[in-house]
């Protein structure tokens, strides 16, 4: 991995941006959970490829696609980083998160799956992949359930990103074929195990978002699925759309979904409100953010890339 660009705060989050042995161009991040410190948890986000053919409309990463990176050039993401911070390649952590989530859908990825089975090496790896499940790779979601069970039984975090409990809203705002809400459900009843964690259904929530909890409640099993709630992160894309979040950052409550997080407690569902550190915005290592968008952008958000000059 040659190293091209760094930008952000060790000590919180770090976006790194590199070229690989292939010469595709990549972003990838470490962060901390203040108070947290690296010897309690320690995250890394990795991508997947080198661009995004999906183009969510609230995402920076879209917009363009090089192709699939393979194992070698995600897990040379993952060495970098820990090479950087543990020289001697033991990651002295409690919990060692690595997230398939910068950039690219890794659902559209095999190679994500021959990482997944390379990195069974760390026994204290917590993997996690959020995944907009496109239709057509049923493939790779059985064969996922079959490294979780061989490798990962108990500390693997699946999120589907949902955004909306409307099928057509969830297409303008994912606008690729993509499984619905019931195939989702379905799949859940086959991934989650006695001991396995449960799926996260997540919503990054914005004023205009349709979310009924009876739809969510009428198919999804709450021990099975938990719901998380985040803002809508400053991005080009959710700008471009006129995507407001409705998520008010300082108590992470929604301010026009209230009624949904409370009927999904209600009814049994664990519901995580998920805001994480502003200064993650100033970093530009927040889901959907993308530097590379930022140095290209004409124009420049505020509160958002400060780090980045």
């Amino acid at each position: 991995m040659k190293l091209l660009a760094e930008y952000g705060r060790a000590d919180l989050a770090s976006v790194y941006v590199g070229e690989t042995i292939k010469g595709n161009i990549v972003e990838f991040v470490q962060s901390l959970q203040p108070p947290l410190p690296r010897s309690e948890k320690w995250v890394l986000i990795v991508s997947t490829m080198n661009g995004c053919p999906v183009g969510c409309k609230m995402c920076d990463a879209g917009g363009f696609y090089k192709g699939k990176l393979t194992a070698e050039e995600i897990l040379d993401q993952i060495d970098f980083l820990v090479t950087r911070f543990f020289p001697d390649g033991i990651v002295r952590t409690k919990k060692f998160k690595v997230q398939f989530a910068r950039v690219g859908e890794p659902a559209l990825n095999d190679s994500v799956l021959v990482a997944l089975e390379l990195l069974s090496k760390y026994d204290n790896l917590l993997p996690s992949i959020s995944t907009i499940a496109p239709i057509g790779r049923d493939e790779f979601f059985e064969e996922l359930v079959r490294v979780k069970n061989r490798h990962y039984k108990g500390r693997f975090q699946l999120q589907f990103s949902v955004h909306s409990t409307d099928e057509r809203q969830r297409d303008e705002l994912m606008p690729v074929k993509k499984w619905g809400l019931e195939r989702i459900a379905e799949f859940g009843e086959e991934f989650v195990r006695d001991g396995d964690r449960k799926i996260t259904l997540n919503f990054a929530l914005s004023r205009d978002a349709i979310v009924e909890a009876e739809r969510i409640v009428k198919l999804f099993s709450p021990e099975k699925f938990l719901i998380k709630i985040t803002p809508v992160n400053p991005t080009y894309s959710a700008m471009k759309n006129n995507i407001v979040s409705d998520v008010d950052v300082s108590s992470g409550m929604p301010q026009s979904h209230e009624d949904f997080v409370e009927d999904l407690r209600k009814h049994g569902f664990e519901v995580i409100l998920s805001v994480g550190e502003l200064e993650e915005n100033n970093i530009g290592s927040n889901c959907g953010q993308y530097v590379s968008k930022h140095l290209n952008s004409p124009m420049k958000l505020k509160d958002a890339y400060i780090y980045v000059v």
